[in-house]
């Protein structure tokens, strides 16, 4: 699953920072894009998460979020800055930043402004809330994003502690990023058949909200409701993975027959189906929790190997559960080629995963690695023609 060239004759002028732009411009850089990230004399702060190998500015999440990517340092406060990414604006499809509306209008780089340099440009902002609504300019993190959206009160709807708690991961800011890869490609496809100028606002705000609430404004989508908020199948706090003789495993027969299928074929326990809560198709639906506290207590008998297997034969879905590590030795991902060792010109060797999506009958080509700060400086400004 290497990158393609896909999009190889589109050129993004990049100034977004951290998570939510870069994640969009790097799935963007995935499928061949051109993408110059135009960057402080210090860098994008993300490059300095984490502890770097050998360089300073070279963190891991630099690492991965950057790649494919060309980096340039330009002061745009100055006039050469200025003119630079006025050159590059000219010469670019899409000119994508993350930064606040007053600020990137101080750098004379508004809608407006860039329209007037680029008659056709496909502008994305990626901002933290609608610029239409009362916290329009405010500045948004994941964290924010996460307490605002109802994410944060998702973990104690399942395991009872009261407490709101954050999804361990940037999640408000990568799904953004991905409305924003999709969002700038339909963006594309409308200047090409207009030739206008597109203006693409990315709220993360309302972006985490729309996601959440695909499944979770449940029976409260009618009005009047009836029924609470959240799928309930996904709140359930007996729905986790379950323990083994030696670790855990994830159970998801989901279709009554495999339920029934688990009982007599792989756990062979046909009386616990005798029990008049769980002895037709009605009863094990509404006691959901109990059926499985009656499975949890015959999987503690075997390991996971000896479950994963009798699960297989009989046509049930089951899978381990797995930690960060265990993933480069998935038999699944190695088939497929996912992680690739890999050696950066500067930082020596690292892994890197491959794009998720697959182009069959498209030609792949390697990914570029993650650029040292400003290391396309000269060569950007040469191919802008303005090297003097």
């Amino acid at each position: 699953m290497p990158a393609t060239n896909l999009l190889s004759d589109i050129k993004i002028a990049d100034m977004s920072t951290v998570i939510f732009g870069p994640y969009c411009t790097q799935t963007l850089a995935d499928m061949g894009a051109d993408v110059i990230k135009i960057e402080p004399e210090k860098g994008d702060d993300f490059r300095n998460v984490g502890k770097s190998a050998k360089t300073r500015h070279m963190g891991p999440c630099h690492m991965t979020m950057n790649r494919g990517k060309r980096s340039v340092i330009w002061d745009l406060k100055s006039e050469e800055g200025a003119a630079a990414i006025r050159k590059l604006i000219q010469e670019s499809d899409v000119f994508i930043h993350n930064v606040r509306a007053p600020a990137i209008a101080r750098l004379g780089l508004s809608f407006e402004d860039v329209k007037a340099i680029k008659p056709d440009i496909v502008y994305v902002h990626c901002v933290g809330f609608g610029s239409d609504g009362p916290y329009a300019g405010r500045p948004a993190y994941d964290d924010l994003i996460q307490g605002l959206s109802g994410a944060a009160s998702l973990l104690p709807k399942v395991d009872g502690n009261p407490k709101p708690r954050f999804i361990p991961t940037a999640f408000a800011d990568k799904v953004s990023g991905l409305h924003a890869a999709y969002a700038t490609l339909a963006a594309i496809h409308h200047r090409d058949q207009t030739g206008e100028a597109v203006h693409v606002e990315v709220p993360m705000f309302e972006c985490i909200t729309h996601f959440l609430l695909e499944e979770h404004f449940y029976e409260a989508v009618f009005e009047p409701p009836i029924g609470p908020f959240c799928y309930q199948r996904q709140v359930d706090p007996a729905r986790q993975p379950l323990q083994t003789r030696d670790g855990y495993i994830v159970l998801a027969p989901y279709v009554d027959k495999r339920w029934v299928t688990l009982f007599h074929q792989v756990l062979k326990a046909p009386q616990e189906l005798e029990d008049e809560r769980i002895n037709d198709y009605r009863g094990r639906y509404f006691n959901m929790a109990y059926m499985l506290e009656r499975v949890q207590h015959y999987l503690l008998q075997k390991t996971n190997a000896e479950w994963l297997a009798a699960c297989a034969e009989a046509d049930i879905p089951a899978a381990p559960v797995n930690d960060f590590p265990d993933l480069q030795n998935d038999p699944h991902l190695s088939a497929t080629g996912f992680f690739k060792r890999r050696q950066h010109p500067s930082e020596g060797a690292y892994w890197e995963t491959q794009p998720p999506v697959r182009f069959h009958g498209v030609a792949e080509s390697d990914i570029r690695p993650a650029p040292l700060p400003g290391q396309d400086t000269d060569l950007v400004l040469m191919e802008l023609g303005l090297a003097d």
